[in-house]
């Protein structure tokens, strides 16, 4: 299984991907240490605006000006992170779903970033991050309850069976959202400049190590950008990262993937095992 950016990075060459991937974890206990760091994270939101308006702040104005370009309207469907980020700083709690949700909402809150993540087990095939076509199948986001199709051209995540996140990460797909059962998945943050890589690896380093702290499990990151594109499946061992920050590559990793798509790949399965802890 593989993450592709296929040719999504000719229109936003600067785009960095952070990935999380995860293995055998528990997700099913609520933690009050969790909602602790969202708290926190929700209180030190307001000092990082100062008096700025939300769509003014450069992190978030970079994904309304993204959005514009795939025909997408910022004020009726704003990105995850400008909508998390109207929601606390208007006072609002953030409500405590399971753990990796509430896990990577306190890593977009402290580095205002747009975070989500996704089931493994309910994947199908690979999954991609490009334009949609014209013939997508209508899909059930998350809290509606009549299914419909992406737009033509839109930017979405899908995979084999149709699209997990509308309009960038404007909403997700019910079908691989995370649950409490969740065991496989994996977490992604995005961004676009002026956004730096090192914001950008500091902040998929806390996120895997708070998810192995509460979670357990097998974690693996990766990073995606222009400078890992290649037109076949074998990954680069430079791309991978430990927590440790050592560099791994599997030599077993598949050989064969889509054909005829020129893109950006990483192997979702298969990653070489770093560490194993028991909740």
């Amino acid at each position: 299984m593989w993450l592709q950016l296929a040719d999504l990075i000719n229109e936003f060459p600067e785009l960095i991907l952070g990935v999380v991937i995860l293995h055998d974890i528990d997700n099913s206990q609520n933690r009050a240490e969790i909602t602790e760091l969202l708290r926190q994270a929700e209180a030190a939101l307001s000092g990082k605006f100062g008096g700025t308006p939300v769509i003014e702040h450069p992190y978030i104005a970079a994904w309304r000006e993204a959005y514009r370009k795939f025909g997408a309207k910022p004020k009726d469907y704003p990105s995850s992170v400008e909508n998390l980020t109207r929601r606390v700083l208007n006072g609002a709690n953030i409500g405590h779903i399971n753990n990796l949700v509430s896990l990577y909402n306190t890593i977009s809150l402290r580095h205002i970033l747009p975070v989500g993540g996704e089931d493994l087990d309910k994947i199908t095939g690979d999954v991609l991050l490009t334009r949609a076509g014209n013939d997508e199948s209508a899909v059930f986001l998350l809290g509606e309850k009549e299914a419909r199709a992406p737009h033509e051209g839109e930017i979405l995540y899908k995979d084999e069976v149709g699209a997990i996140c509308r309009r960038w990460n404007w909403k997700e797909a019910d079908r691989t959202k995370l649950t409490q059962k969740t065991k496989n998945a994996f977490l992604v943050i995005e961004a676009l400049p002026p956004v730096s890589r090192n914001t950008v690896e500091t902040a998929i380093h806390e996120l895997a190590e708070l998810v192995e702290q509460y979670c357990g499990g097998v974690v693996s990151t990766a990073f995606l950008d222009k400078d890992n594109r290649k037109s076949n499946p074998h990954f680069k061992c430079n791309s991978i990262f430990s927590l440790s920050s050592k560099r791994v590559c599997n030599d077993s990793a598949p050989t064969k993937a889509r054909t005829g798509t020129l893109g950006i790949l990483f192997l979702i399965t298969g990653f070489r095992k770093l560490k194993k802890r028991s909740v």
